[in-house]
């Protein structure tokens, strides 16, 4: 298969290439399923805009990404399985990639191509893990793994928070557009990731009101809502690109990340399973691409692919040789592309591992052009909630999906043959994608690239009964319920440049509870400060939805310096404890933050 693997990539390195290097614009949306576009079928939405870009370009009808989100970014920026780029998980610092990754933009940027990052990112949040570290030039957006607000938004242009004016999705598109108005004159790689339709649902309201008039719930009016703007900025991207006369050497692609989420239980394209799942609506998701100088028949793909394969497409089609680095798991699609007819292309097998700590093995699915094999963890978490060892995962089943695409019909004890057969192939697979043990990377402080440096309760490690204000600690979320001396709150840091460090946090706490003692330690050092009321309330966030409410929430939050200790580089650990506790709890940590001031 290797072999197989390494032979396609070089017949496209091999191809004659266009005399200009092309643009590459590439779009992704954030939990937007196969079935919410209306070139699916969808009766529900209208997407023309992204339709046309099927319609009139290359349309691939079996293309799988990860059953979320982090997973599916790490493997689209480097060509390989996202477990051997690090990322396994979307939060505590699980979804970072090894920084000795090479990325797309990093490949693209060493052959003379300017690069951005607009929108979501998700696979890190401290440098070198950011985008910044990763290649890319022009950053805005986000680092974690959702945002809370969508109206007049704070964002980062690079590590610096810039207040926005108006809707996410339109804020965005403004910035992409800007870059290729910019960089109109030389090659550029736009990585516009939109961070909509994922929760929390918030979407203007002419969009909103449009499916709530049909009678939709709430969810799902937004969610569609949020579709339509999507497709309207996709439009107005794509006119820009014609305004410039950069439509007929620019490569756009059209992806999304994972499965679909509020508007599967309304329309999933006949599939099982959404977002999360390892059945086949979890991660069988639209790939578009149209590139008008290249000449492709509009034509669709029906051979399985994957997005391991677009960073070997992307290099392929803009004549740049990989980098050194790290081995491509994923082919060239130049051939798909150019040929209609795909009677000489490979039988494939594709695999799916949704990842919940460092050492679960399923949920898995093995996916071949005619079968799915799954291994599931049942439950509308998806596996989140695994037990050790796998103990809850379900036995392996089989599904024809050439003649039961619905997969209503488990056939594994009609075929074990085929069972043992591809079950081995994914003991294998796993086997070989971990090789190098997964671990929680420590955060990196001291970096001259981002300083201040923040490290946000998420990313954090703690006793009990300290736990997660809005559940199992997403992006965004902080640390509550501090009711017990004894608990701690640490961080595995890497200092990576000795000097003096100024230190801070942000907290809460209630008048009634002021006056507890804490203490920082980093290695043989500590600091002591006394935590003064600071009752915070919430900040009204426009959610069309009753469970944003409390999933989603934002604070104001109280900023205390500790003061400044001398550090040593290496890696190390910062905690804090509670020396003294007057009242009910010590308080509720959102972040500590680090400046290197000499």
């Amino acid at each position: 298969m290797k072999a197989i693997v390494f032979g396609l990539f070089l017949l496209g390195l091999c191809s004659p290439f266009f005399a200009s290097q092309p643009n590459v614009l590439l779009i992704t949306t954030d939990d937007q399923g196969y079935g919410d576009f209306s070139i699916h079928g969808n009766p529900h939405l209208q997407t023309p805009n992204i339709d046309k870009m099927g319609n009139t370009g290359v349309r691939f009808d079996r293309f799988y990404v990860n059953s979320f989100c982090a997973p599916t970014r790490s493997a689209l920026l480097t060509g390989r399985w996202p477990l051997r780029t690090g990322c396994h998980g979307v939060t505590h610092n699980r979804e970072a990639m090894r920084p000795s990754e090479i990325t797309i933009a990093e490949a693209l940027k060493g052959a003379g191509y300017h690069t951005a990052c607009i929108g979501k990112w998700h696979n890190g949040e401290q440098f070198p893990f950011t985008p910044q570290g990763q290649g890319f030039g022009h950053v805005f957006g986000f680092n974690n793994g959702h945002w809370n607000n969508y109206f007049d938004a704070t964002l980062l242009r690079g590590y610096e928070p810039e207040p926005t004016k108006g809707y996410i999705t339109d804020v965005l598109t403004d910035d992409a557009m800007r870059f290729i108005t910019a960089r109109q004159k030389e090659p550029f790689f736009c990585y516009l990731a939109y961070n909509a339709p994922h929760s929390p649902y918030q979407v203007p309201n002419q969009y909103f009101d449009k499916f709530k008039a049909r009678g939709f719930d709430d969810t799902v009016a937004a969610f569609y809502g949020m579709c339509e703007n999507i497709d309207d900025n996709v439009g107005r991207l794509l006119a820009h690109l014609d305004a410039l006369k950069l439509a007929e050497n620019t490569i756009v692609l059209f992806l999304t990340d994972n499965g679909g989420t509020a508007g599967v239980k309304t329309y999933n394209a006949g599939m099982r399973g959404g977002k999360v799942s390892v059945h086949e609506g979890g991660n069988r998701v639209p790939l578009f691409m149209r590139w008008p100088a290249a000449k492709w028949q509009p034509h669709v793909v029906k051979p399985i692919t994957s997005h391991i394969d677009i960073f070997p497409t992307l290099l392929d089609l803009c004549g740049v040789n990989p980098p050194d680095g790290p081995g491509i798991d994923g082919v060239t699609l130049r051939p798909l592309l150019e040929k209609p007819d795909s009677a000489a292309w490979p039988e494939r097998t594709l695999f799916t591992h949704n990842p919940i700590d460092e050492t679960n093995k399923f949920p898995g699915a093995v996916r071949t052009q005619r079968y799915r094999l799954v291994r599931e963890i049942k439950g509308a978490a998806g596996g989140s909630k695994a037990k050790a060892n796998d103990a809850s995962a379900t036995a392996w089943q089989l599904y024809d999906m050439e003649n039961d695409p619905g997969q209503a019909t488990n056939i594994a004890a009609e075929h074990p043959g085929i069972v043992n057969q591809l079950s081995s192939r994914y003991d294998a697979w796993l086997s070989d994608i971990t090789s190098v043990s997964l671990q929680r990377f420590p955060l990196p402080v001291g970096h001259a690239e981002q300083n201040p440096v923040e490290l946000h309760a998420p990313q954090s490690y703690q006793d009990k009964p300290l736990h997660f204000a809005s559940g199992p600690g997403f992006a965004n979320d902080w640390l509550t319920h501090w009711t017990e001396m004894k608990a701690k709150v640490w961080f595995e840091i890497d200092v990576t440049a000795a000097g003096e460090y100024e230190i801070e946090i942000a907290y809460a706490c209630p008048p009634e509870d002021a006056g507890s003692k804490v203490r920082l330690s980093i290695s043989d050092q500590s600091l002591e400060a006394t935590i003064a009321a600071a009752a915070t309330g919430d900040i009204p966030l426009p959610h069309r939805d009753a469970d944003g409410k409390t999933k989603y929430r934002n604070r104001k939050w109280a900023d205390l310096k500790l003061g400044t200790l001398q550090l040593k580089p290496g890696p190390t650990k910062l905690t804090l404890e509670a020396l003294s506790m007057p009242g009910s709890q010590v308080m509720e940590l959102k972040q500590v933050k680090l400046k290197k001031i000499r």
